[in-house]
Protein backbone atom coordinates (compact mmCIF):
# COMPACT_ATOMS: atom_id res chain seq x y z
CA UNK A 1 0.00 0.00 0.00
CA UNK A 2 1.13 3.12 -0.66
CA UNK A 3 1.57 6.27 1.67
CA UNK A 4 -1.03 8.05 0.29
CA UNK A 5 -3.33 5.58 -1.43
CA UNK A 6 -6.04 7.63 -2.51
CA UNK A 7 -5.97 10.28 -0.30
CA UNK A 8 -6.97 14.04 -2.23
CA UNK A 9 -4.23 16.34 -2.31
CA UNK A 10 -4.30 20.23 -3.14
CA UNK A 11 -0.98 21.56 -3.67
CA UNK A 12 -0.49 25.51 -4.34
CA UNK A 13 2.80 26.94 -6.01
CA UNK A 14 3.33 23.50 -8.10
CA UNK A 15 4.38 25.03 -11.03
CA UNK A 16 7.93 24.25 -10.20
CA UNK A 17 10.32 24.04 -7.21
CA UNK A 18 9.06 22.67 -3.78
CA UNK A 19 5.70 22.58 -4.39
CA UNK A 20 6.00 20.45 -7.73
CA UNK A 21 8.52 18.25 -6.05
CA UNK A 22 5.59 17.84 -3.48
CA UNK A 23 2.43 17.21 -5.71
CA UNK A 24 5.04 14.81 -7.95
CA UNK A 25 6.15 12.92 -4.60
CA UNK A 26 2.14 12.72 -3.57
CA UNK A 27 0.75 10.89 -6.82
CA UNK A 28 3.71 9.03 -6.87
CA UNK A 29 2.69 7.72 -3.31
CA UNK A 30 -0.83 7.33 -4.77
CA UNK A 31 -2.32 10.54 -4.11
CA UNK A 32 -5.34 12.22 -5.81
CA UNK A 33 -3.33 15.57 -6.83
CA UNK A 34 -4.85 19.06 -7.76
CA UNK A 35 -2.06 21.25 -8.39
CA UNK A 36 -2.37 25.09 -8.62
CA UNK A 37 -0.31 28.25 -9.81
CA UNK A 38 -0.53 31.26 -11.22
CA UNK A 39 2.04 30.13 -14.17
CA UNK A 40 -0.82 28.44 -15.74
CA UNK A 41 1.94 26.88 -18.40
CA UNK A 42 4.47 25.51 -16.45
CA UNK A 43 2.36 24.35 -14.39
CA UNK A 44 0.43 22.28 -18.07
CA UNK A 45 3.35 21.46 -19.29
CA UNK A 46 4.68 18.69 -16.11
CA UNK A 47 1.32 18.00 -14.97
CA UNK A 48 0.66 16.29 -18.97
CA UNK A 49 3.57 14.44 -18.57
CA UNK A 50 2.54 13.35 -15.04
CA UNK A 51 -0.81 12.39 -16.34
CA UNK A 52 1.26 10.48 -19.43
CA UNK A 53 2.95 8.56 -16.82
CA UNK A 54 0.15 7.54 -15.44
CA UNK A 55 -0.56 9.39 -12.17
CA UNK A 56 -3.82 10.91 -11.07
CA UNK A 57 -2.92 15.06 -11.29
CA UNK A 58 -5.44 18.13 -12.28
CA UNK A 59 -4.52 21.60 -12.27
CA UNK A 60 -5.95 25.04 -12.45
CA UNK A 61 -4.82 28.46 -12.52
CA UNK A 62 -4.86 29.63 -8.98
CA UNK A 63 -4.05 33.22 -7.30
CA UNK A 64 -3.81 32.29 -3.69
CA UNK A 65 -4.55 36.27 -2.39
CA UNK A 66 -7.67 35.99 -4.12
CA UNK A 67 -11.08 34.08 -2.00
CA UNK A 68 -12.72 33.89 -5.21
CA UNK A 69 -9.86 31.99 -6.95
CA UNK A 70 -9.93 29.56 -4.29
CA UNK A 71 -13.45 28.69 -4.33
CA UNK A 72 -12.57 27.88 -8.04
CA UNK A 73 -9.75 25.28 -6.75
CA UNK A 74 -11.82 24.07 -4.12
CA UNK A 75 -14.93 23.30 -6.66
CA UNK A 76 -12.49 21.45 -8.93
CA UNK A 77 -11.20 19.27 -6.36
CA UNK A 78 -14.52 18.48 -5.00
CA UNK A 79 -15.77 17.88 -8.66
CA UNK A 80 -12.73 15.53 -9.79
CA UNK A 81 -11.70 13.70 -6.35
CA UNK A 82 -15.38 13.94 -4.59
CA UNK A 83 -13.41 14.91 -0.99
CA UNK A 84 -10.62 16.79 0.41
CA UNK A 85 -7.93 15.36 2.37
CA UNK A 86 -4.77 17.16 2.06
CA UNK A 87 -4.03 20.76 1.47
CA UNK A 88 -0.60 21.88 1.48
CA UNK A 89 0.09 26.01 0.96
CA UNK A 90 3.41 26.59 -0.88
CA UNK A 91 2.60 29.51 -2.99
CA UNK A 92 4.77 31.77 -1.82
CA UNK A 93 7.50 35.11 -3.01
CA UNK A 94 10.83 36.19 -1.80
CA UNK A 95 11.99 39.63 -2.78
CA UNK A 96 15.63 39.26 -1.80
CA UNK A 97 17.70 41.96 -0.85
CA UNK A 98 14.85 43.74 0.47
CA UNK A 99 15.58 46.29 3.90
CA UNK A 100 13.62 48.33 5.95
CA UNK A 101 14.25 51.23 3.66
CA UNK A 102 13.73 49.98 0.61
CA UNK A 103 10.66 48.07 1.43
CA UNK A 104 7.45 49.81 -0.37
CA UNK A 105 4.19 49.22 0.90
CA UNK A 106 2.88 47.98 -2.03
CA UNK A 107 5.52 45.05 -1.91
CA UNK A 108 4.58 44.82 1.97
CA UNK A 109 1.02 43.97 1.09
CA UNK A 110 2.28 42.11 -1.66
CA UNK A 111 4.10 39.90 0.38
CA UNK A 112 1.73 39.53 3.12
CA UNK A 113 -0.83 38.56 0.37
CA UNK A 114 0.68 35.71 -0.78
CA UNK A 115 2.74 34.06 1.95
CA UNK A 116 -0.06 34.35 4.56
CA UNK A 117 -3.31 35.37 3.74
CA UNK A 118 -3.32 33.10 0.64
CA UNK A 119 -2.68 29.96 3.65
CA UNK A 120 -5.61 31.56 5.68
CA UNK A 121 -8.09 31.71 3.07
CA UNK A 122 -7.38 27.82 1.51
CA UNK A 123 -7.53 26.04 4.87
CA UNK A 124 -10.56 28.40 6.21
CA UNK A 125 -12.08 26.85 2.44
CA UNK A 126 -10.94 23.55 3.02
CA UNK A 127 -11.98 22.82 6.57
CA UNK A 128 -15.69 21.95 5.92
CA UNK A 129 -14.80 19.24 3.44
CA UNK A 130 -11.96 18.00 5.98
CA UNK A 131 -14.77 17.66 8.61
CA UNK A 132 -16.60 15.96 6.39
CA UNK A 133 -14.18 13.48 5.30
CA UNK A 134 -13.38 12.65 8.93
CA UNK A 135 -10.21 14.63 9.69
CA UNK A 136 -6.93 15.88 7.20
CA UNK A 137 -3.69 17.17 7.40
CA UNK A 138 -3.00 20.80 6.02
CA UNK A 139 0.93 21.37 5.64
CA UNK A 140 2.03 25.12 5.59
CA UNK A 141 5.56 25.75 4.04
CA UNK A 142 7.41 28.39 5.93
CA UNK A 143 11.06 28.96 6.15
CA UNK A 144 13.75 29.20 8.48
CA UNK A 145 12.61 33.14 7.92
CA UNK A 146 9.88 32.63 10.26
CA UNK A 147 11.98 31.60 12.98
CA UNK A 148 15.49 33.81 12.32
CA UNK A 149 15.53 37.31 11.51
CA UNK A 150 17.58 38.98 8.64
CA UNK A 151 15.87 38.05 5.62
CA UNK A 152 14.15 40.92 4.99
CA UNK A 153 11.14 43.03 7.12
CA UNK A 154 8.76 41.79 4.41
CA UNK A 155 9.56 37.98 4.05
CA UNK A 156 10.25 37.84 7.25
CA UNK A 157 7.27 38.56 8.60
CA UNK A 158 4.94 37.00 6.46
CA UNK A 159 6.32 33.63 7.18
CA UNK A 160 6.84 34.23 10.58
CA UNK A 161 2.91 34.62 10.37
CA UNK A 162 2.93 31.37 8.95
CA UNK A 163 4.60 29.70 11.50
CA UNK A 164 2.11 31.06 14.26
CA UNK A 165 -1.01 30.67 12.02
CA UNK A 166 -0.27 26.82 11.72
CA UNK A 167 0.11 26.31 15.42
CA UNK A 168 -3.30 28.72 16.46
CA UNK A 169 -4.92 26.36 13.57
CA UNK A 170 -3.27 22.83 15.01
CA UNK A 171 -4.95 24.18 18.41
CA UNK A 172 -8.05 25.18 17.15
CA UNK A 173 -8.75 22.20 14.54
CA UNK A 174 -7.39 19.13 16.81
CA UNK A 175 -10.92 17.95 17.95
CA UNK A 176 -11.84 17.73 13.91
CA UNK A 177 -8.67 15.31 13.65
CA UNK A 178 -7.26 18.20 11.17
CA UNK A 179 -3.47 18.23 11.91
CA UNK A 180 -1.76 21.31 10.87
CA UNK A 181 1.88 21.39 10.61
CA UNK A 182 4.92 23.61 9.31
CA UNK A 183 8.23 23.18 6.97
CA UNK A 184 11.03 25.40 7.09
CA UNK A 185 13.05 24.94 4.86
CA UNK A 186 16.23 26.62 4.78
CA UNK A 187 18.31 27.19 1.36
CA UNK A 188 17.21 25.21 -1.60
CA UNK A 189 17.80 25.03 -5.14
CA UNK A 190 14.52 26.57 -6.63
CA UNK A 191 13.70 29.03 -9.37
CA UNK A 192 13.10 31.35 -6.63
CA UNK A 193 16.53 31.00 -5.29
CA UNK A 194 18.68 30.83 -8.65
CA UNK A 195 20.31 33.94 -7.79
CA UNK A 196 22.40 32.54 -5.13
CA UNK A 197 24.19 30.15 -7.78
CA UNK A 198 25.24 33.18 -9.99
CA UNK A 199 26.17 35.85 -7.64
CA UNK A 200 29.65 36.60 -7.16
CA UNK A 201 30.59 34.41 -3.83
CA UNK A 202 27.42 32.52 -3.55
CA UNK A 203 28.92 29.35 -3.12
CA UNK A 204 31.30 30.71 -0.32
CA UNK A 205 28.12 32.19 0.66
CA UNK A 206 26.47 28.63 1.23
CA UNK A 207 29.53 27.44 2.91
CA UNK A 208 29.28 29.67 5.69
CA UNK A 209 26.06 29.90 6.33
CA UNK A 210 24.98 26.08 5.84
CA UNK A 211 26.83 23.41 8.10
CA UNK A 212 26.64 20.93 5.46
CA UNK A 213 28.13 23.47 2.93
CA UNK A 214 25.54 22.97 -0.03
CA UNK A 215 21.56 23.95 -1.09
CA UNK A 216 19.03 21.23 -0.16
CA UNK A 217 17.58 20.20 -2.93
CA UNK A 218 13.66 19.90 -3.41
CA UNK A 219 12.98 16.34 -2.80
CA UNK A 220 14.22 16.66 0.76
CA UNK A 221 11.48 19.39 1.38
CA UNK A 222 8.94 16.89 -0.30
CA UNK A 223 10.20 14.03 2.20
CA UNK A 224 9.33 15.73 5.23
CA UNK A 225 6.06 16.62 3.88
CA UNK A 226 5.31 13.42 2.92
CA UNK A 227 5.62 12.40 6.30
CA UNK A 228 3.65 14.61 7.83
CA UNK A 229 0.69 14.67 5.74
CA UNK A 230 0.93 10.67 6.01
CA UNK A 231 -0.55 8.68 8.70
CA UNK A 232 2.96 7.80 10.30
CA UNK A 233 2.66 11.43 11.68
CA UNK A 234 -0.90 10.87 13.24
CA UNK A 235 0.34 12.30 16.44
CA UNK A 236 2.27 15.24 15.20
CA UNK A 237 0.52 18.79 14.81
CA UNK A 238 1.58 21.88 15.43
CA UNK A 239 5.03 20.98 14.85
CA UNK A 240 7.69 23.03 13.25
CA UNK A 241 9.96 20.61 10.94
CA UNK A 242 13.01 22.81 10.16
CA UNK A 243 14.84 21.28 7.16
CA UNK A 244 18.27 23.40 6.70
CA UNK A 245 21.26 21.15 6.83
CA UNK A 246 21.93 22.77 10.28
CA UNK A 247 21.69 26.50 8.98
CA UNK A 248 19.55 27.29 12.09
CA UNK A 249 21.54 24.93 14.71
CA UNK A 250 24.18 27.49 15.29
Amino acid sequence: MKRLQDKVAIVTGAAGGIGKAIAIMFAQQGAKVLATDAQENKLNDWVKAAIEGGHSIGCIRHDVTLRASWEKVIAKAIDLYERIDILVNDAGIYPPGLNMDNTTDELWNKTLAVNLTGPFIGTQLCIPHMRKAGGGAILNISSIAGIVGGNGAAYSASKAGVTLLTKDNAVELAKDNIRVNSIHPGGVLTPMTDFIATMEGGDEMVKNMCPMQRMGTTDEIANGALFLVSDEASYITGAELVIDGGMTAR
